[in-house]
């Protein structure tokens, strides 16, 4: 058998593949998210009826988080990255072309599946080009898909200001993945490239892979929680404008887009376990502290630091889950992520309801808490002796 091109990618490109679909997907959910109201508009959709659309998107995120594990196991990152970015980005537009809400339905499902089988299937690559590059690196991925979700909501936002329909927006970023994402697969590690330790050759269970998908579970619930809920909180509960409730979600999301700007070089330094125990300890100080206070300012710092502290923990929970064995990192990481989405996707749901009895502010404790549960339960990503999860070299 002749030898590829491919298998002799440096890690270096290897890399720069990897976090550029990062950054396409972040792309993606950020345009789809920033023009969800152009799309209730063009359908004339009441709020109940967006919301069964939504949810036919997060059940379709789901099923195709699910698939995905058992196709990325079988058929590898290599095969799937570039075939399912295409169809995510060409699926994006769908939405926008729908003519009633139960199309819209069918055409928001397929997008979640599309969606959910990217977020899978970029995540084990990401493990694979971290064991190839001996180093933690997992935190660098997830910051760029931070950062391609700032700059998908600012494309939707100024597409949505100069009057351009959805459509248009979404086949520009369609257009958009259509070119990188082919440059980004060239790159891509071949299965002869990447290194896989001894493992159980994919017999038997997965130990402590649902508990750390709690662990997601409780991180996603906080993010779910200050995207839906922080400006609420500031201008409902403490009074400030709407313009100054706005600043608290945006805090939260830029302290946690540097937050893992930085995270690697935290990891090498602290260790996953310490750094999850010390982030988690920070996000629910910083929040909970806020609450006590009640001033929209300490608002504003409290959901920056919840977005701080829990910027590092999701991406060394993957880390760990597709490194305890390689030949299944991608059921792990899909039972991970599915819990992991469930929380973003349940959490706000529960703190509105809980919210009804006891207040706002009482009920957005619940972040506080779980932050506090994740950092305790921080000794769970120890590296295992036969399956290290994240290595850790003297140097950087």
């Amino acid at each position: 058998m002749t030898s590829s091109p491919h298998d002799h990618v440096p890690p270096r490109r290897a890399r720069l593949a990897v976090c550029l679909l990062f950054g396409l997907y972040g792309v993606i959910l950020g345009t789809w998210t920033t023009r969800i109201p152009a799309i209730k508009q063009d359908l004339s959709l009441t709020d109940g009826a967006l919301s069964l659309g939504l949810l036919a998107f997060a059940a379709g995120a789901i099923i195709g988080m699910q698939a995905a594990g058992r196709l990325v196991d079988r058929y590898g990152t290599y095969r799937l990255l570039l075939p399912v970015a295409l169809a995510d980005g060409l699926l994006l537009v769908s939405p926008a072309l729908a003519p009633n809400l139960i199309v819209l339905a069918g055409c928001l499902l397929a997008f979640g599946i599309t969606h959910g089988l990217l977020n899978i299937t970029m995540n084990t690559a990401a493990v694979e080009v971290q064991r190839a590059w001996q180093a933690p690196i997992m935190s660098s991925f997830h910051a760029v898909y931070s950062v391609g979700g700032f700059l998908g909501a600012a494309v939707g936002g100024l597409c949505a200001y100069a009057g351009l329909s959805a459509a248009a927006t979404f086949l520009t970023v369609a257009a958009v993945v259509a070119v990188i994402a082919p440059v980004a697969a060239r790159w891509r590690l071949a299965p002869s490239a990447v290194p896989v330790a001894e493992t159980g050759a994919g017999r038997g269970g997965l130990p402590g892979v649902t508990f750390l998908g709690v662990l997601v579970f409780c991180c996603l619930v906080g993010e779910g929680a200050a995207a839906d809920w922080s400006s609420v909180y500031l201008h409902d509960s403490l009074g400030s404008t709407p313009g100054f409730a706005a600043a608290a979600y945006a805090a939260f999301s830029i302290m946690m887009m540097a937050g893992r700007m930085v995270g690697d070089r935290l990891t090498a330094t602290l260790g996953p376990v310490r750094l999850v125990r010390y982030s988690g300890v920070l996000a629910a100080l910083g929040l909970g502290t806020a609450l006590l206070i009640g001033h929209p300012v300490a608002g504003v710092a409290g959901f920056g630091l919840l977005g701080a502290g829990l910027a590092c923990i999701a991406p060394q929970v993957f880390s760990t889950a597709g490194s305890q064995d390689p030949a299944r990192a991608g059921q792990a990481i899909a039972r991970v992520a599915s819990l992991g989405f469930l929380g973003f996707v349940v959490g706000p749901l529960a703190i509105g309801a809980l919210a009804e009895l006891v207040g706002l502010p009482a009920a957005l404790t619940i972040p506080a808490v779980l932050a506090l549960f994740v950092a305790a339960a921080a000794t769970s990503l120890r590296p295992r002796a036969a399956h290290p999860a994240t290595p850790e070299p003297a140097t950087a």
